[in-house]
C-alpha cells in the first residue's frame, strides 16, 4: 500500500527525518515507537503532507502514487487520514457540517454521488455506535471546548466516517483514561480490514494491548533502528528507552 524508502526530512533548517524505510501492505497494523524527539510526529505530518517540512531525500509511494507529488487535500481525497496528537477546535464549524463536505469531496473524487442529507445521517448515526459519541458533540463546533477525551474520540469517529485506505494516528492514547482509551481502541479495531492499513504512533505499550500489531517500530534520532513483535514493544516498556539510547549512541533529533 504504501512504500518509503530513504526519507529524509528538515524542518527549519534542522534534518528530523535521517533515512526512513518502511514498507506497509494492506490489512496490516504497524506501530511506531521511540523516545521523545526521535521524529515520530515528523513522520506522520510528512505522510499527510503539512506544511513546514522540506523533503531533502527519498521517496513515498501510495498505490503506485508518488505521495511527494500530491498537497495536502489530495493525499485526504486519496485516503490517508491523519489523527492528530493535539485535534484543533475550528470554531464556527460544526463536526457534522465539516464531515458531510469531507465525504462529498472524497466520493467525487472517485467518481461516486455525494450523499444527500437523509444518507449522510444514515451513515453517522451507524458510525457513533462505534466510538460511543453523543451526537450533541457533533452539532458543536468541531473540537471547541471539548475534553481531551472527547477530542481523540471525535478523531476516531472521523476516522470511521471517512473509511480512509491508510489511518495515521499520532499518539491517540495520550491523555486518555482507560475508559476512553477502550471506547477508542474499539473504534479502531472495528475499522481493521484486509484493504486498510493503519500507522500507531505511541509511547507507550498500555495502547498495544487493545489494539495488537502486525510489527513494532523502534524510530531513533531520525531512524527505524529496530522491528519486531508485540514482545518488542512488552520490552521497551520493561526496559525503558535506555538501551536503544546506549545501542545507538545519544539522541540529537528534535
Amino acid at each position: 500500500m504504501i512504500s518509503i524508502k530513504n526519507l529524509h526530512a528538515n524542518i527549519e533548517g534542522k534534518e528530523i527525518l535521517k533515512g526512513i524505510n518502511l514498507e506497509i501492505k494492506a490489512g496490516e497494523v504497524h506501530a511506531i515507537m521511540g523516545p521523545n524527539g526521535s521524529g515520530k510526529s515528523t513522520l506522520a505530518s510528512v505522510l499527510a503532507g503539512r506544511d513546514g517540512y522540506e523533503i531533502m531525500k527519498g521517496s513515498i509511494v501510495f498505490e503506485n502514487k508518488n505521495l511527494l507529488d500530491l498537497e495536502a487535500e489530495e493525499r485526504a481525497r486519496e485516503g490517508i487520514f491523519l489523527a492528530f496528537q493535539y485535534p484543533v477546535e475550528i470554531p464556527g464549524v460544526s463536526t457534522t457540517n465539516f464531515l458531510k463536505t469531507a465525504i462529498n469531496q472524497i466520493r467525487q473524487h472517485r467518481g461516486k454521488k455525494s450523499l444527500d442529507a437523509v444518507a449522510f445521517l444514515k451513515l453517522m448515526k451507524s458510525k457513533m455506535k462505534l466510538v460511543e459519541i453523543d451526537q450533541a458533540l457533533l452539532s458543536r463546533s468541531l473540537n471547541e471546548g471539548f475534553s481531551g477525551g472527547e477530542k481523540k474520540r471525535n478523531e476516531i469517529f472521523q476516522m470511521a466516517m471517512l473509511e480512509p485506505k491508510l489511518a495515521i494516528l499520532d499518539e491517540t492514547d495520550s491523555g486518555l483514561d482507560i475508559d476512553a482509551l477502550r471506547i477508542v481502541s474499539h473504534g479502531v479495531n472495528s475499522l481493521k480490514s484486509k484493504d486498510n492499513a493503519i500507522i500507531l504512533i505511541t509511547h507507550y505499550q498500555r495502547l498495544l494491548d487493545y489494539i495488537l500489531p502486525d510489527f513494532v517500530h523502534v524510530l531513533f534520532d531520525g531512524k527505524i533502528v529496530k522491528t519486531g513483535d508485540k514482545s518488542l514493544a512488552m520490552e521497551l516498556e520493561k526496559k525503558g528507552y535506555d538501551w536503544i539510547k546506549a545501542e545507538h549512541g545519544s539522541l540529537e533529533t528534535i
